[in-house]
């Protein structure tokens, strides 16, 4: 059978990772995860109570843009986290944020179109752009810049840009005059803007800002899968321009019909259950301080500042040159998983690991005693 190019995209390495964690499992060992970002709570009682009354009602197609009731809570969150009045026709419901990148990309670009974004960032950017015939343009971040781009840094000859916000694999938060002066410098140059926001909710100083809270020229990519604990859920949301309503709508139709009516039954009662949401952060808080103390303790003391998400962002250079080699050995020999950093950056990343805080603090505790122990002994 034929193979199209465009479908050879570069593994998730991540995943390779929790696979060698799992077997390792499966051959009796007690491994603590640290490399993929995914809360250890459940989805919020409130969410999983609703769903289980729904469950007696059939379970159809919805609209393709979501449930009318889920979407005026979306738009109502934005109302109370940032201040913006949201019409709620501008939000689309979406299968994962994954899903709306899919369709952010499809209504914005066409095939051979560039699309810039930091190094390091979300290695699933590039992996979607490349299986949609669009060419992933890396902008070298620094640390000084806390691994977040500057408007000067935006390349030529490209027609849109992702930011991050708070970063994956960082951590970093960008501030309403830095959103301001990217999103001014890419329009300026022509150039279309997906922020992702993915994280949002999760901070530890200052709140997260919304680059809709700069301006309304924007596709605002979120989700219910980190602040609210609902991964394997598979529902986030997207907000569009007014003017590109009906042609997401469109694609959202022929892409997927719908989002899964069940999944957004539990997000509709997941909006209430802030405080639970909040408890989580509170556990994430004590295990960020514990990572911060421990980690440099161990010897990982080049970290980016960890401003919010669940991610501590490694400079290992002095240890190694072969991220994924270190991070196979760190497993075989401490019993941890963490994700190589070639995962983010494939530049400069066979130099960094990714360490994840969102498990319970007592897995995070043993995890930087294994990690201790470990570099002690190398």
């Amino acid at each position: 059978m034929r193979h199209s190019l465009r479908g050879q995209v570069d593994p998730f390495i991540v995943m390779d990772v929790m696979e060698a964690a799992a077997r390792a499992e499966a051959a009796g060992r007690h491994v603590i995860h640290m490399e993929v970002g995914q809360p250890g709570t459940p989805a919020p009682l409130g969410a999983r109570q609703a769903l289980a009354q729904a469950l007696e009602q059939p379970l159809g197609y919805t609209v393709a843009l979501g449930l009318p009731a889920l979407r005026q809570g979306i738009a109502d969150l934005y109302g109370r986290w940032y201040g913006v009045d949201l019409d709620p026709a501008r939000v689309v419901v979406t299968p994962g944020s994954s899903g709306a990148f899919i369709l952010a990309f499809s209504a914005l670009f066409d095939a051979g179109d560039r699309v810039a974004m930091g190094y390091p960032g979300y290695p699933s950017y590039r992996q979607i752009l490349r299986a949609m015939s669009l060419t992933p343009v890396g902008i070298p971040t620094r640390p000084e810049d806390r691994y977040q781009p500057r408007p000067q840094d935006l390349p030529d000859d490209v027609q849109g840009l992702i930011l991050a916000s708070p970063g994956n694999p960082s951590g970093t938060v960008l501030t309403v005059p830095e959103l301001a002066g990217l999103t001014q410098a890419a329009a300026a140059r022509g150039m279309a803007v997906i922020s992702d926001e993915i994280y949002h909710g999760l901070s530890y100083a200052d709140r997260c800002h919304s680059a809709l809270e700069v301006t309304d020229e924007v596709l605002v990519v979120n989700s219910f899968s980190k602040y609210f604990s609902m991964t394997g859920w598979r529902v986030g949301w997207m907000v569009v321009p007014p003017d590109m309503v009906r042609t997401v709508e469109r694609l959202a139709q022929n892409l997927f019909i719908c989002p899964p009516h069940a999944s957004q039954v539990a997000a509709l009662a997941a909006l209430d259950c802030i405080p639970e949401a909040e408890a989580n952060r509170a556990v994430y808080a004590e295990n960020r301080r514990l990572m911060l103390e421990g980690l440099p303790r161990a010897g990982f003391d080049r970290i980016a500042p960890p401003e919010g998400a669940f991610y501590i962002y490694a400079d290992v250079s002095h240890l190694t040159d072969d991220s994924v080699a270190f991070a196979a050995e760190i497993l075989d020999k401490a019993g941890v998983a963490v994700t190589p950093g070639l995962d983010f950056d494939p530049d400069r990343g066979a130099r960094t690991l990714r360490f994840s805080y969102a498990r319970a603090t007592a897995d995070i505790a043993e995890g930087l005693a294994r990690l201790t122990a470990f570099m002690a002994a190398r």
